[in-house]
């Protein structure tokens, strides 16, 4: 159903190649986030265009509008959104930190973002959920405490995970979808060590490292990130959820991370910021107006316009300034990943590292 191959290291970093029943993808990778089925601003020729090789969904989004039983009818995810390639869709975990709804030890309980209505999920309606969606991979249905957060309130969140996980675990039934835990604990080593050893006990496929960049600093996530790493098996996939700026991608492959997804570079070129080599650029900066230069000269897909007429568009609210930044910031990325992909081949992923930390902070 979903295999691991490791085809080069250097160091804890890894680079792999994960075969599904829809086929191969490479690694590290990074998974643009289309959350209610589409990357804002792009399309799925978009994603063939940009080399993109997994594209997230949300399970709390898509089960509200246009429901699950609507996806599932017209084709599941790939056909309904015109994309052959690989699919992961999380949990709503993600909303269970940041809508703030009723918890219990069975489930959650929302008002949906669309109406008000209720909407409820549990371990074993996600994973029915996703099965419909028809994901490739799906997430369990876990507790995500935003930091700072107190012990024994992380503590809570990781017993409830752990016990969801289960409960995920034996109400999956999809066997050509892969199901993937998550390791919650908070910033404290030895947790995430107990909820490493936990999930990795449920022997799932592959595995996801959730509650991080939710609040703290880098120096405390990394060492908090390294401890769950240490608990999961070598053979299957590592997946940091939610983690997107240029450092700590290069430094979560350097621990040993194989998969990385966030809403940062779609966000920010909403807003007018760009991701170059040269560091993060504010496009709205009034010294760009007259500005002959492309975004960045390393980044082709947005090369050909310069950045006085980028902040133009900017200025006039013309919502192709908000698609070309997407596509620039999302290759840039791409960009990013397949270099560290290339150093790791040759031992040398120590100069990407110190490349990207001399730009970005």
């Amino acid at each position: 159903m979903l295999t691991y191959e490791l085809l080069a290291a250097d160091g804890d970093a890894r680079r792999g190649k994960v075969t599904t029943d829809r086929g191969t993808y490479e690694t590290p990778v990074f998974m643009p986030v289309g959350t209610r089925g589409v990357v804002v601003h792009l399309d799925s020729t978009d994603y063939e265009a940009l080399g993109a090789e997994v594209v997230l969904a949300n399970t709390y989004h898509l089960m509200l509008r246009p429901g699950a039983d609507v996806v599932e009818e017209l084709g599941g995810l790939h056909h309904f959104s015109a994309w052959s390639g690989h699919m992961l869709t999380d949990s709503g975990g993600y909303q269970v930190m940041s809508l703030s709804p009723k918890i219990d030890d069975d489930g959650v309980t929302f008002k949906s973002t669309y109406d008000g209505s209720p909407a409820r999920l549990t371990p074993q309606s996600a994973t029915s959920i996703q099965e419909q969606l028809g994901a490739d991979i799906a997430m369990v249905l876990d507790i995500c405490p935003s930091l700072p957060s107190s012990t024994d309130e992380v503590k809570r969140a990781m017993a409830t995970t752990h016990r969801w996980a289960e409960l995920a675990r034996t109400a999956h039934t999809s066997t050509g979808q892969a199901q993937f835990g998550i390791v919650q604990g908070g910033i404290e080593p030895q947790l995430r060590r107990e909820s490493g050893a936990v999930l990795a006990g449920l022997d799932f496929p592959g595995y996801g490292i959730g509650g991080l960049s939710v609040g703290e600093t880098r120096d405390e996530m990394l060492p908090a990130l390294r401890a769950a790493l240490e608990m999961l098996p070598a053979d299957k996939p590592r997946y940091l959820m939610g983690v997107g700026d240029p450092v700590s991608i290069v430094e979560a492959v350097a621990a040993g991370v194989d998969m990385f997804d966030c809403v940062l570079p779609t966000r920010l070129a909403r807003h007018g910021t760009v991701l170059t080599r040269r560091g993060r650029v504010n496009l709205r900066r009034a010294e760009f107006a007259r500005d002959p230069a492309p975004l960045d000269p390393d980044v082709a897909v947005s090369s050909r316009w310069s950045k006085g007429y980028l902040r133009h568009l900017l200025q006039v609210k013309e919502p192709t300034a908000a698609r070309i930044l997407t596509l620039h910031n999302l290759s840039y990325l791409f960009d990013l990943i397949s270099r560290t992909r290339q150093a790791i081949e040759a031992g040398a992923l120590d100069d990407v590292r110190a490349e990207v930390a001399t730009v970005w902070s």
